[in-house]
Formats: structure tokens, sequence, C-alpha cells
């Protein structure tokens, strides 16, 4: 991997042989626009495969690679080496999942929309129609906006539904809270996937402006970290 490229990883995947894969932090050189930060990420990661992005629309559609363009989803799942699935995100969760056996992956972007719509669940569910075992799978959660920082307002409440609650908590203003990455563990852990094969980056992206870009913190001139996940070619 080129060292234009910074990267938070974990070492359970870190351990699985040929796998790539990384949530980006913020090395952008001073000016850099989204899409020459795309071509920088998609150089560094040349040697490796062909990096696929999405436009995401927060909601639950899946894509299989290879696909020209951009098509509207948030998740996708490769089949073969060399294809690069690439989540971007900015307060957002990145969500890895890798079949080790089969050598496949799925990916997925899950704001609370997504997460309310349960994308998760259909990365892994994907990989689980292709053959994959749910207890063999391997999912990482990324660096995205804590329930340190998460405020939100009925209307997201309302999205979760009853079922939900133990994701929200109190908030210093009296509002609600979310734990995006609590919910999605869930998913995870209902999908089949063992306790032991999810790893965390437990990282806010609201509280560390050195490490990554964050919309709740910065508004729309804000960046976008491209998180990825893929076999080498």
């Amino acid at each position: 991997m080129s060292e234009t490229l910074r990267a938070a990883r974990v070492p359970e995947l870190d351990a699985l042989p040929g796998l790539v894969h990384g949530f980006e932090r913020r090395a952008a050189p001073p000016g850099e626009t989204r899409e020459e930060a795309r071509r920088r990420v998609e150089g560094a990661l040349a040697g490796a495969g062909r990096l696929l992005l999405l436009k995401q629309v927060h909601g639950r559609a899946l894509v299989q690679a290879p696909w020209e363009g951009r098509p509207e989803a948030d998740a996708a799942l490769a089949l073969t080496p060399g294809l690069l699935l690439g989540i971007e995100t900015a307060d957002c969760l990145p969500v890895l999942v890798v079949d080790p056996g089969r050598r496949r992956v799925a990916a997925a972007h899950a704001g609370w929309r997504g997460t309310a719509a349960q994308v998760a669940r259909e990365a892994v569910r994907a990989l689980v129609a292709q053959g994959a075992e749910p207890g063999e799978l391997q999912a990482a959660l990324g660096p995205g906006i804590g329930p340190c920082c998460y405020e939100v307002g009925d209307d997201v409440r309302s999205a979760f539904g009853a079922a939900g609650a133990p994701f929200f908590r109190p908030g210093p203003r009296g509002r609600d809270h979310l734990d995006v990455r609590a919910a999605n563990r869930a998913q995870l852990l209902a999908e089949g996937l063992s306790p032991q094969n999810i790893a965390v980056v437990d990282e806010c992206t609201f509280c560390r402006p050195d490490l990554y870009h964050s919309y709740r913190r910065d508004g729309k001139a804000s960046g976008r970290m491209i998180n990825f996940v893929g076999f080498a070619r």
C-alpha cells in the first residue's frame, strides 16, 4: 500500500492472507477536492486491485462488483480478488465483512438511515447467499460519530422503533444520543456472526479533527474518508 494513504486497520483482518483493508485517515494536501482524493486513494491501491465506489443514498440497496460509474447503493459485494469495495464516510459508519475461506467481501455505508434500514444485514446476507457460513465471517466496524457526540431528534428515534431503544441514551442537553456502532454490531450478531469475529475501531470522527472528517462538525465543506476492503489480485 502506498505511503500516500494513511489508514487505520484491525489486526484480525490484517491476519487474513491477501486481504487489503483500511479506514482512511485524513492526509489530504491543502485544497484537495473530493475527486482528487478519490484519485489519490485509487492510485495508492492500484497495486492490489480496482477500487469501486458507490453513489451512496442512505438506503439498503446492494450491488455486486464489478460495475461502471457509481451506482446508487449503500452496500456492495465482491466475489473475486482484485475488486476493492470503497465506502465513503464523514460520520457514518463503514462496515466491512469478509468471508476468508472463499476470499469474498462485502461492505456497507451505515448512517442512521442505513442502520435503521439494516443495511449491514444486507451485506452479510449477500455473502451467505453465495455459500458463506455466518459463523466463519469476520467483520470490522470503522470510525464513525460516537454516542458521545451524536445527538439526534425524535424522527431518528421513531425510525428505529421500540427494538432500537437499547441504542439510545440521554444526552447532556436532554436529547437522545444514538450509538450507531452498537446498533450495527447487534445486526451482525443477529445474522449469526460470532462476537469474537467483530472488530471495532472505536474512534469518534467528531471528536478527532486531527484524524477524521466529520460532516456534523464541519458541515458541507467536510471532506470524506474512503474505507476499503478486498482481496488483492
